[in-house]
């Protein structure tokens, strides 16, 4: 039996927006966080993930993001979740979001060093069962269902992992310990949800 080498800690970029760098909850309750660490626990050692991301953002202002972050490294894992604010600032779910969201798809298969397993997309989550989006339920999930029909198209036909965490998100209104203390974001709760989806859908060397 051969000795066992120890593995040296995956690099992880995360990219997006407020879902991403957890508006309105600690830093250690954020998903890539939470993620990164249930992942050295079951034995895949991952450092600290560098995330690039901002609350508020759309898809132009992540790709002016990461081409700001002028970014040299390969990353062993990148994650892709963008497309709310597109849908919360009044864009259309169209041709426009399509190829601005293929384009960054694009990007994070690059920073994978081209290894599409590398990648994995989650999809964006549904504000609608929230305090805040309640009075306006009907029409923000019938738009981010149109929203992420389009990422989850684009990524499928790229061969990259797509998870769906909508569903955990719709249980907002029923769980209120799902929504963080602003009415409007996820709380740490339910980001340990997603990570724990996200755990059991990722195909890792």
């Amino acid at each position: 039996m051969c000795a066992q080498t120890k593995k040296e800690p995956l690099r992880y970029l995360a990219l997006g927006d407020s879902y991403t760098i957890g508006e309105s909850v600690a830093e250690n309750e954020r998903w890539p966080v939470q993620l990164a660490k249930a992942l050295s626990e079951s034995g895949t050692p991952v450092g600290t993930p560098k995330i690039i991301a901002v609350t508020g953002w759309r898809t132009d202002n992540l790709r002016n993001g990461i081409e700001i972050a002028q970014i040299k490294e390969k990353y062993d894992l990148v994650s892709l979740l963008i497309g709310v604010n597109n849908q919360y600032q009044g864009k259309p779910a169209d041709a426009s979001y399509a190829t601005e969201y293929e384009g960054l798809l694009k990007m994070a298969i690059q920073l994978a060093g081209g290894d599409k397993s590398s990648v994995f997309v989650v999809s964006i989550p549904d504000y609608g069962f929230t305090p805040y989006g309640k009075p306006k339920q009907e029409k923000i999930s019938k738009e981010l269902d149109e929203f992420n029909a389009i990422n989850k198209r684009i990524t499928e036909s790229y061969g990259v992992t797509y998870i769906n965490i909508t569903d955990i998100s719709r249980g907002g209104l029923d769980d209120p310990e799902l929504v963080a203390g602003d009415g409007l974001h996820p709380s740490g709760k339910q980001y340990t949800l997603w990570a724990e989806c996200i755990m059991k859908s990722l195909k890792l060397k």
